[in-house]
């Protein structure tokens, strides 16, 4: 997840940065700011909030015009805390001690590894792919992420809910133009960053399309891992489609996109 705004200018790695720093790429963070290559970088706070892999992404740049070496980031870390589950509106929620339910619309698929079999489609599970693989023009700036404000009361669970629902099947479609169909958030992720920012003051829909303008220009300079684990879904109970052509299956800490296939 990227928390890409509250950009700054100018800043200086001074001794709090550095005794705030908690990993390799926090401290080398702190280099680059120092160094004053850190314009297109956001705060500390909102760095630390990223995992590893994000955090490499936003420092790969920067880091390299400054010729600083990128620490090696390997796995995803251990959640400090368990995050709350949060299924998508209509999806499975299983219950201890139950068997686990199928969305409906998945009843008579099969999950076969990296393909989902239903009786009269298949759907694929998705890489990142390459620049060159890209549809023109995906990356010019009318390819925009534009999710609408939410204009309810955040401690309304079922308005958040279906507004969610909405911005995520907006979401995911949009990650999967650029290529990025394997760095995608599961719904439980989407949901938390949502109650993060808005809570914190930051509008949500104006925050993740500012961080899809983030992505699509560090699409054009900069190679992605096609995927970064071999886990495969468990089964169809953690599935939904969220359009004809698109299933999402999560497990709360690991996302997966199939597509259609041709």
């Amino acid at each position: 997840m990227i928390f890409a705004a509250g950009w700054i200018s100018t800043a200086s790695a001074d001794e709090a940065c550095l005794a705030s720093a908690q990993s390799d790429l926090e401290r080398l963070y702190c280099e680059v700011v120092e160094r004053g290559g850190g314009a297109s970088l956001p705060s500390m706070m909102d760095f630390k909030r990223n995992d590893p892999k994000v955090q490499a992404l936003l420092l790969r740049q920067p880091a390299k015009r400054l010729n600083l070496a990128l620490p090696e980031v390997s796995g995803s870390p251990e959640p400090e805390s368990e995050p709350e589950a949060t299924t998508l509106p209509g999806g499975p929620a299983n219950e201890s001690g139950s068997e686990p339910s199928v969305a409906l619309g998945l009843a008579d698929c099969q999950l076969r590894g990296e393909f989902i079999q239903c009786p009269t489609v298949a759907y694929e599970l998705v890489d990142n792919r390459t620049l060159a693989s890209l549809d023109d023009g995906v990356l010019e700036p009318g390819n925009r992420l534009e999710i609408a404000p939410f204009d309810g009361e955040r401690s309304d669970d079922e308005a958040v809910r279906s507004y969610l629902s909405v911005a995520y099947d907006l979401y995911i479609p949009k990650m999967l133009a650029i290529g990025l169909g394997a760095n995608t958030m599961s719904f439980t992720a989407f949901h938390n960053a949502f109650h993060t920012l808005e809570s914190s003051g930051v509008d949500f829909s104006e925050r993740m399309g500012q961080t899809y303008e983030l992505l699509k220009q560090d699409r054009k300079t900069l190679g992605v891992k096609a995927r970064y684990h071999d886990e495969l879904p468990e089964n169809l109970s953690l599935c939904e489609a969220i359009d004809r052509d698109v299933i999402v299956c999560d497990n709360v800490g690991t996302n997966w996109v199939f597509v259609r296939a041709n």
